[in-house]
């Protein structure tokens, strides 16, 4: 199946998506904050530069989009076109993600992954409480 955009119009499309401060990541930041937590923003000196960093709980939260992180959900689908490229990117995205969990959680982080899937409307709301729990469970473990 060929691509129905131009290749400019194919670049544009993919320069205007952002890697920080993406519209899910707002969404659960500003759920944490109206709860209670404070937090620091993409932390540069930990293993995969988390979105967010919670340090009084020990515990690091990423959103990952579905696509870009391979989140076996409907979501997710390989492109139809160039697909050696989007192959070997994909594949790496989700090995490194795996090898920043790890050493993360070497260092002792509680490291927590919200997918941008269970961030929908019907979602949204078990997903917030349930990592409520995760992150004051994180936080009684390093006590």
């Amino acid at each position: 199946m060929a691509d129905n955009h131009t290749p400019e119009a194919r670049s544009y499309n993919m320069s205007q998506i952002r890697s920080k401060n993406t519209k899910p990541e707002e969404l659960v930041r500003k759920w944490l904050f109206a709860e209670g937590f404070r937090y620091k923003k993409n932390v540069r000196g930990l293993p995969g530069c988390p979105d967010v960093v919670l340090p009084m709980y020990h515990t690091v939260i990423f959103v990952n989009g579905c696509f870009w992180h391979m989140h076996e959900c409907g979501m997710f689908r390989w492109p139809a076109s160039n697909r050696g490229y989007w192959e070997k990117k994909l594949l790496g995205n989700a090995n490194r993600d795996h090898i920043n969990y790890k050493k993360l959680e070497e260092l002792g982080w509680n490291t927590l992954v919200v997918w941008e899937c269970e961030l929908n409307r019907g979602m949204f709301e078990s997903t917030m409480t349930n990592l409520k729990q995760e992150i004051t469970k994180g936080k009684a473990e390093h006590e």
